[in-house]
């Protein structure tokens, strides 16, 4: 009976260290990236996908047309079809520009569910 006890006791303690250590096993999630790994990773790239990636940003801005936009560029703006949709997201210490700093916004522009631009500053 005893034998069956430690038995027991033994196999809880190693079935306890499995399951505490399986979450380390697993693959960390990216933290930083340098400028050409992020700019392969999300150019041209949807929204969907972008946000599986790196999760929802830290701000969303949307691109409004002014309703003078005619007067200001000095001819007629396009009035069939549909309006494109641009969107900027921002994120945040994601890239790194040297081995120990990282640029502070990430500003990835969005037109139409694509990432068509990607830039990065420190002074905002």
């Amino acid at each position: 009976m005893a034998l069956h006890k430690k038995y027991l006791l033994v196999a809880g303690a190693l079935l306890a260290s499995v399951m505490v250590n399986a979450p380390l096993m697993a693959e960390p999630k990216k933290t930083t990236y340098t400028e050409e790994e992020f700019l392969n990773a999300f150019g041209n790239k949807t929204r969907s996908v972008v946000a599986k990636q790196l999760g929802e940003p830290l701000k969303k801005e949307q691109s409004v047309k002014p309703s003078n936009a005619s007067n200001i560029i000095g001819r007629p703006t396009e009035k069939q079809g549909k309006p494109d949709q641009v969107e900027m997201w921002y994120y945040k210490d994601l890239v790194k520009y040297d081995p120990k700093r990282t640029y502070k916004t990430i500003e990835l522009t969005f037109v139409n569910d694509r990432c068509v631009n990607i830039a990065f500053f420190n002074n905002r």
